[in-house]
């Protein structure tokens, strides 16, 4: 029996494109650069907040610009960061039922850590969290495994028992490269191309079939 599931964030708990796209937009518009659908974005996030504005500049931007949009976006994104953002349907259920069965859930996501607290608590506050990280300074983003070992530290559950939840090709590398379960789900921003090519070892539709993963 699985005893700790181990979530994405963006994508996968949360629909963030809006806030993300928009935000990004925001800054890029306010320093001259020119903007991007929000389909575009689908392919921007996934690796943190630093490559999200590197991917919607234009490849010859000057360092010193890339910081100060960054830093732009960073302040912006941290009073709208919840302006459209909500959960996918079926996740909050989802996981009050996972709780009540006794499954640990923890959040591994490149978010900026510093984020986390006031999102999981606005958007999840009937759910305990075994543990929530993020992107932390020295410590390496994902797909490196380096948050998913913090992850069973923190729970002291063995890998087998853990299945790692995500919707695109940097979770289920992340779930590879720490050699656990590997659960991708079509309701975020990838394809299902991309989850079989990255080896998903399952493809769900819709969060309530995790249910059925876990015993």
């Amino acid at each position: 029996m699985i005893k700790l599931v181990i979530f994405d964030l963006d994508g996968t708990l949360l629909n963030t494109l809006d806030d993300l796209a928009d935000c990004t937009n925001h800054v890029l518009q306010k320093n001259g650069y020119p903007t991007h659908d929000i389909d575009a974005y689908k392919y921007f996030v996934g690796n943190g907040v630093a490559m999200l504005v590197q991917r919607a500049l234009p490849k010859a931007t000057m360092e010193a610009t890339f910081s100060k949009i960054l830093n732009d976006f960073m302040n912006h994104y941290e009073l709208h960061k919840a302006d459209k953002t909500a959960p996918y349907a079926g996740i909050t259920e989802t996981l009050k039922k996972l709780q009540e069965k006794g499954i640990l859930l923890a959040v591994a996501t490149n978010k900026p850590h510093e984020l986390l607290p006031d999102l999981m608590q606005y958007y999840f506050p009937t759910i305990k969290w075994a543990a929530v990280f993020g992107n932390r300074r020295d410590v390496p983003i994902k797909p490196d495994p380096q948050i998913v070992y913090d992850i069973l530290a923190a729970t002291q559950i063995d890998k087998k028992d853990v299945l790692y939840v995500g919707d695109t090709a940097v979770d289920m590398e992340t779930a590879q490269n720490a050699a656990i379960t590997k659960v991708g789900v079509l309701w975020g921003f990838r394809t299902k191309e991309e989850l079989e090519r990255t080896d998903a070892d399952y493809i769900i539709e819709r969060p309530e079939e995790l249910i059925g993963l876990c015993f």
